[in-house]
């Protein structure tokens, strides 16, 4: 086979797998392998079954456990749940792309401050954690009930920066879209298609 393959090739070996890849990280491996490799000679079409007139689609078919097949503009990925409560783990989980939005909107932010401020960042991260907490200074804390959602970020900023340029870049990403939206009054409007 080897040396039968028309296109360019390289020999990849998987040291102790069995030739059924009966172990799940072996199978995953060589399947990214081979899709890696792959892609730069098949053409993909667009998958017209996530096709919608919206933002955003999620698609959940019934053996599929977890695993959402997502379209968001024109980029393709899928979100799931973690293996520890029924999932495949293929993707992230509706609240890491929820802190997902929040991460990439802050660092969007910052930059875009930055650049018309004219301050030099080299890099700027944004860490998030969701959870679920106490609110500070609640009364009931004892009670389940008092406790919200709550997202904790640290933004890493490296660059030629003084102390008060950081702080006002602090300042700053509260101000990101994403973070306000999380602490505004929203609403879901939701309606049944057919």
């Amino acid at each position: 086979l080897y040396h039968a393959a028309v296109h360019p090739k390289s020999f990849v070996s998987l040291a102790g797998a069995d030739h059924l890849l009966m172990d799940k990280k072996d199978s995953k491996y060589v399947g990214e392998v081979i899709a890696g490799w792959s892609s730069r000679y098949i053409d993909i079409e667009e998958d017209i079954t996530l096709a919608t007139r919206h933002n955003v689609v999620a698609s959940l078919n019934n053996d599929s456990l977890f695993t959402t097949q997502m379209r968001a503009g024109n980029h393709y990925f899928i979100a799931d749940e973690p293996t520890s409560i029924g999932g495949n783990d293929f993707g992230p989980n509706p609240y890491e792309l929820l802190s997902s939005g929040l991460a990439a909107c802050t660092v969007m932010t910052i930059q875009m401050y930055a650049r018309r401020k004219k301050w030099l960042i080299e890099n700027v991260e944004c860490h998030v954690d969701y959870d679920k907490q106490h609110a500070i200074d609640c009364e009931n804390c004892e009670e389940s009930s008092a406790k919200i959602d709550t997202f904790t970020r640290e933004i890493k900023i490296t660059g030629d920066l003084d102390e008060k340029q950081l702080q006002r870049l602090l300042q700053i990403a509260d101000k990101c879209p994403v973070h306000k939206t999380l602490h505004s009054d929203t609403q879901v409007v939701t309606k049944l298609v057919r």
